[in-house]
């Protein structure tokens, strides 16, 4: 049993005999009468644990556990509860490295990964106390790596020296990522990171519609048929440059099939039918894959070689290529490549389709591959929206009146002639007024007696 002691000021303390008969007490200061008998109980439990030599109950554990340091360490002093270990202060600079040790990615994420990593650990700090990094810190953070101009190492795409909002968008979802790992490990309770707005990954501003034309351009500069191998593998097949690239082989041709099977190394660990897919063969992609193979040195099995060696700089050889054949380069030199070839794709074939071909889903497609046309634009100014009866009667109103020049070689067509003509321009202009109007429940037949 445990007694509740107020002295003349005031003052309580819990006084209690111990399992080796001695008396103890815990000083509780100026506490409320109610205060101080619930502590009392507390004390008188605990006390009784030690002495029977049990396990606290959940309920009285979790209670010890919120227990300041402060009162927590009187009771430490009277043999009732352990000393509790020293609380581990984790740093940023702990978390952001542990993070990079235990991620498994592939090599190219990882280079990804390291430029926030790096920007985390510039803006908030290697030593701070991931407890310091609170909510307004993190946003804090995000505003920085949208209006910072003072950027290391290769200049960035932006006129004004920003990171892109894609980027930004990016950096932020890694960020959250990271900190999430964090609570995951218990080594803080919430993440400063969680709501803050990454923004949209995608960056139209980036995209470049690689044409038919500048393509054959193209292939025409390029120095040999490895080279043509790669524009052409890229441009008509939608193969990702350098990695889907470096594992093809000869034996992943299917020439009777017009058939490739491609590895995508990139998609792989999604599992299912994400690491291997089958594109087909153009002929254009055909002629210049069947030359590869005649040049090809015996005993080869890689299709374009020099895509397998990892310090190959294809980057700066493309843009010359491309230079020479009288043309700027474009951003995101072999990205949008395989993007113009979806985008070609899907105004021919099922989005579904081609989504399979290239690797990744109709939503991907349409959020970071498919491309804008101008001519799509012009075609509705000219022709109406495609199903508009009304508009595709104007446009074979204006194909009829728009009638190609006679070849003065050819014999005159007589007045008789001109006035068919005349009658047939006359009756295509009928039409148009004629779909304004829908058949009857009679139909086109005049109604008849029953019989």
């Amino acid at each position: 049993m445990a007694s509740l002691s107020t002295n003349s000021n005031g003052l309580r303390r819990v006084l209690f005999v111990d399992g080796a008969g001695e008396r103890r007490g815990v000083h509780l200061g100026r506490l409320p009468q109610k205060a101080a008998e619930a502590f009392l109980r507390r004390v008188e439990e605990l006390n009784a644990n030690r002495i029977a030599g049990v396990s606290n109950s959940t309920e009285l554990a979790s209670w010890v556990r919120g227990l300041p340091d402060s009162i927590h360490a009187k009771l430490e002093r009277v043999a009732l509860v352990e000393p509790r270990a020293a609380a581990t202060v984790r740093t940023v600079g702990e978390l952001l490295d542990t993070f990079e040790q235990r991620a498994v990615v592939k090599p190219s994420t990882r280079k990804a990964y390291k430029q926030t990593l790096d920007s985390l650990r510039a803006f908030l700090g290697a030593e701070t106390a991931l407890q310091a990094v609170t909510a307004e810190t993190a946003d804090a953070w995000r505003k920085w790596i949208a209006t910072d101009t003072t950027s290391v190492g290769r200049k960035r795409a932006t006129a004004d020296n920003r990171l892109s909002p894609a980027t930004c968008a990016k950096r932020t979802f890694v960020a959250r990522t990271v900190f999430r790992k964090a609570v995951r490990w218990k080594w803080i309770a919430t993440s400063p990171f969680e709501g803050v707005q990454a923004g949209s990954q995608a960056n139209p501003s980036r995209a470049f519609y690689v044409s038919a034309e500048a393509t054959t351009a193209i292939l025409g500069r390029c120095p040999d048929v490895e080279w043509r191998s790669i524009v052409g593998l890229t441009r008509y097949a939608g193969l990702r440059c350098p990695s889907e690239l470096a594992t093809l082989t000869w034996a992943d041709i299917d020439w009777e099939a017009g058939r490739l099977t491609v590895r995508a190394s990139k998609t792989e660990h999604h599992g299912g039918g994400h690491a291997v897919r089958h594109v087909p063969i153009c002929p254009a992609l055909r002629a210049i894959l069947e030359e590869a193979f005649e040049q090809a040195a015996e005993g080869s099995t890689l299709v374009v070689p020099r895509t397998g060696c990892g310090n190959v700089n294809l980057r700066t050889t493309f843009e010359k290529i491309i230079t020479r054949a009288g043309l700027v380069p474009w951003p995101r030199l072999f990205q949008n490549l395989r993007a113009s070839c979806e985008t070609d794709w899907v105004e021919a074939y099922p989005a579904h389709e081609v989504a399979a071909w290239m690797g990744h889903s109709p939503a991907v497609a349409a959020a970071h591959y498919l491309q804008r046309r101008d001519h799509h634009f012009q075609d509705v100014v000219a022709n109406g929206l495609r199903g508009d009866a009304q508009s595709d009667a104007r446009g074979a109103q204006n194909r009829a009146q728009q009638v190609p020049a006679r070849n003065r070689k050819e014999p005159q067509p007589s007045p008789e002639d001109d006035a068919l003509l005349r009658f047939m321009r006359t009756f295509a202009a009928s039409c148009g007024e004629l779909n304004k109007y829908s058949v009857g429940d009679e139909g086109l037949e005049p109604p008849t007696p029953s019989v």
